[in-house]
């Protein structure tokens, strides 16, 4: 039997949200491009890896990365989040599998890591149009660039996760066309040899997987929403299922394009640099769309990653994780205070460069990898008929051997950071151990309000061919 604290037992299953409410749900093709936005939003910043490693190496990784890392998390996040479809995701799978304490390291960790990564797609979008306006290169005229295009992309947030998913549907479109159409001019212009150039004596192996890996991750993102999903149950894997190979294709192709059809130069090859492909291929106006696409997919992706990071706040404030006023709605349904610690948080973070914080977020995100890693294994140890209504095909042993590859990956990652980027990181992840006997304190001295229908579905006391929470 469940807990029973003064309620009914309820399948949590059937319950996919402690606070239930009417705002219009998202379906299928905006969340596709949701999760679009939340791991890829085009090829705009994967240009690193050929510098870092020539092409053959970056088409290789595009190939084979996915096989390693994507598939497996995807799958993952499809089963958990199906299993417990409400706001806060991967903190409520860590919770239920390790308890509280590891769950709130967990939104710790992921919320920290999401604002830094989106403190890039300023970076990047200014990036993309310093070639045309060179005055966005640095200094004053960037820095209030940056700091106006967060205030206006923030306040996109703020009316609405419906809004969001539309725009990202359309975003996406504008963001993918110009590759198509840059694929055409270039055929007659392909050389097949350029693509297999590779010199392993100077691969930067560090900035080359961290480019992967930042390019390829963030799959779980959208199981923080997954309480404004419509019908998540059906909804999730079906849109993680195309969200996949929109994304791979979305890498892989104007990777072949840009490597084949010019010659290589190494230095070149940074973000921004598919507009000057552009520019070599079909002239200034295809340079120009290129450029209108990756601002627009740097704005898909800013709100898409705000919503996740918001609503994940939101979901732990309803779990008691944090105060309550981190629970408090807009009149649109949009969490208004984690919209703003989320734009807060960008905006500290914006000075930085693309590559340091790149690294900085990876490292984060791989310790909260490691701890969904453990839940998903958990739980299909303690209780593998728990309700699963999408259920990875493989037994306990096949669960265990899938998630080896990612986390040898992982361990790989977090050995080739810089020794700046693991100090950083490391006191990063001290300050969230504390965090959390702070604002239980915090919450025993009652100077702040804190939820009091917070129990996470307890599946350590629960009887496995059924399992049942309270709901108030």
């Amino acid at each position: 039997m469940g807990d029973y604290n003064g309620g009914n037992y309820v399948d949590i299953n059937e319950v996919p949200s402690p606070r239930l409410h009417d705002f219009k749900k998202v379906s299928v093709l905006p969340l596709v491009f949701l999760i679009f936005y939340e791991v890829s939003g085009g090829p705009f910043g994967v240009e690193d890896s050929v510098q870092a490693a020539g092409p053959l190496l970056a088409l290789l990784g595009f190939l084979v990365f996915p096989i390693i890392w994507s598939i497996p998390e995807a799958l993952i996040t499809a089963e958990m989040g199906t299993m417990f479809p409400e706001n806060g995701g991967y903190v409520v799978w860590v919770s239920s599998a390790l308890g509280p304490y590891w769950g709130f390291q967990q939104g710790w960790m992921k919320w920290l890591s999401g604002v830094i990564d989106n403190a890039l797609y300023p970076v990047l979008f200014l990036d993309y149009l310093k070639s045309g306006i060179p005055a966005l290169g640095g200094g004053i005229p960037r820095a209030a660039a940056a700091l106006v295009l967060t205030f206006v992309l923030t306040y996109m947030n703020y009316r609405g996760l419906t809004i969001v998913g539309w725009a990202a549907v359309l975003l996406g479109i504008f963001s993918i066309l110009p590759f198509v159409v840059m694929g055409l001019v270039a055929m007659p212009k392909l050389d097949p040899s350029r693509w297999f150039v590779v010199n392993l004596r100077d691969v930067d192996w560090n900035l080359y997987l961290n480019t992967l890996f930042w390019n390829l991750n963030y799959w779980d993102s959208i199981s923080t929403l997954a309480g404004e999903v419509d019908n998540p149950k059906k909804t999730l894997p079906k849109a993680l299922f195309y969200a996949l190979i929109l994304v791979v294709l979305g890498y892989f192709f104007p990777l072949l394009i840009g490597t084949g059809a010019v010659p290589l130069n190494w230095d070149l090859w940074t973000d921004g640099y598919f507009s000057d492909i552009a520019q070599m291929l079909g002239g200034v106006w295809l340079r120009w769309w290129i450029q209108g696409a990756a601002a627009m997919s740097n704005m898909g992706m800013f709100v898409a990653e705000m919503s996740s990071d918001s609503f994940q706040l939101l979901g732990m404030a309803e779990r008691g994780m944090l105060p309550e006023f981190f629970a408090k709605r807009s009149r649109y349904g949009t969490p208004l205070i984690g919209i703003l610690f989320s734009a807060s948080g960008v905006i500290l973070l914006s000075w930085l460069s693309f590559q340091e914080i790149v690294a900085a977020e990876n490292f984060l995100y791989c310790f909260g990898m490691i701890l969904e890693f453990i839940a998903f294994v958990q739980l299909r140890i303690k209780y593998p008929d728990a309700p699963r209504p999408y259920k990875i095909p493989v037994g306990t042993i096949g669960a265990i051997l899938m998630c080896i590859p990612p986390t040898i990956l992982i361990f790989v990652v977090l050995a080739l950071s810089t020794f700046k980027v693991m100090v950083v990181s490391l006191i990063a992840v001290a300050i969230g151990l504390v965090l959390r006997p702070c604002l239980k304190f915090v919450e025993r001295k009652r100077w702040m309000k804190f939820s009091e229908s917070a129990d996470l579905p307890d599946l350590h006391t629960a009887n496995p061919e059924s399992i049942y929470s309270l709901v108030d």
